[in-house]
């Protein structure tokens, strides 16, 4: 009924899929779900948008009155109880910059008060493993997920800099910044492809385009850690990637510059199940916005 309500006051599946934060063939199945049960066509649907039937305006009606009675029934039970707790169990990678949860938490604590966030640091391979085994609620995963299991929204967009020796980059570095071709001969302080394949994948495979040698593939996920890229790197013979933004304190030694051209860039998608209805999920989701 929040489905058929969603679409006919957003005027097209598309928008009242992104509302109820599912997608859009998962909502056409469930209207149509409803219309084979009833036996009745409620909407009309066209390239502009959908048209309500006549069948379709009475079950309107009735659906606004039922889900009115609801929330009033749910309200009511929560005012007699206290509202009860609600944990939402949330993945998160390293180097995430920390003001990028600063709005979705201040939604969730002011629309859904009894939501505690439980983070959880994991790789975007232990994360999707956590979704698909009903151990986390909602990931910042680095690869768009596979598959239909789970919903994905992009939350940010990181165009990839590189931290190196300042007296390296002092003779690298041009106006704009590195080019990726001149790091041929550095080792790359990487991390390991069994956290993040598909990652891997692009930033080795753009590393070839340029005359580097990515190396051998870590077999740990520490190398990531910000003290361990900065002593490899202080040792004047690497070169790690990073973000503009990168909270870990710099010493005298290292410097970080942009790449020119910005060749390697790092996304985060939020993913969550598809078939999850909770609305304190979808607060958090949809108050990331754009990044």
């Amino acid at each position: 009924m929040r489905a058929f309500v969603a679409v006919v006051d957003d005027g097209t599946m598309s928008a009242a899929a992104r509302r109820l934060q599912v997608s859009q063939p998962a909502l056409s199945q469930t209207i149509a779900g409803i219309e084979r049960q009833l036996g009745l066509q409620l909407l009309v649907r066209s390239s502009s948008g959908v048209q309500v039937t006549e069948a379709g305006t009475v079950f309107l009606a009735e659906a606004r009155a039922v889900l009115a009675r609801h929330d009033q029934a749910m309200a009511t039970i929560a005012r007699h109880g206290g509202a009860a707790d609600c944990e939402l169990r949330l993945g998160i990678p390293l180097e995430l910059p920390p003001d990028l949860l600063t709005r979705p938490l201040a939604a969730l604590a002011v629309e859904h008060p009894n939501t505690r966030v439980q983070p959880r640091h994991l790789s975007t391979s232990a994360q999707l493993a956590a979704l698909a085994a009903g151990d986390l609620d909602v990931g910042l995963v680095r690869e768009h997920p596979s598959g239909t299991e789970l919903d994905a929204f992009p939350v940010f967009r990181e165009e990839m800099g590189v931290l190196v020796t300042a007296e390296r980059g002092a003779k690298l570095a041009g106006p704009k910044g590195i080019r990726l071709d001149t790091l041929a001969g550095l080792t790359w302080v990487g991390f390991s492809r069994s956290g993040t394949p598909k990652l891997y994948d692009e930033i080795t495979a753009i590393f070839r385009s340029h005359g580097l040698d990515p190396g051998p593939i870590p077999s740990q996920d520490t190398l990531l850690l910000g003290e361990v890229k900065l002593a490899a790197v202080a040792g004047g013979g690497a070169f790690s990637l990073a973000p503009p933004n990168w909270q870990q304190p710099l010493p005298d030694s290292v410097q970080w510059y942009p790449l020119v051209d910005h060749p390697i860039v790092r996304r985060t998608w939020a993913a969550w199940p598809a078939d999850s209805r909770r609305r304190d999920i979808g607060t958090f989701i949809t108050s990331f916005g754009n990044h």
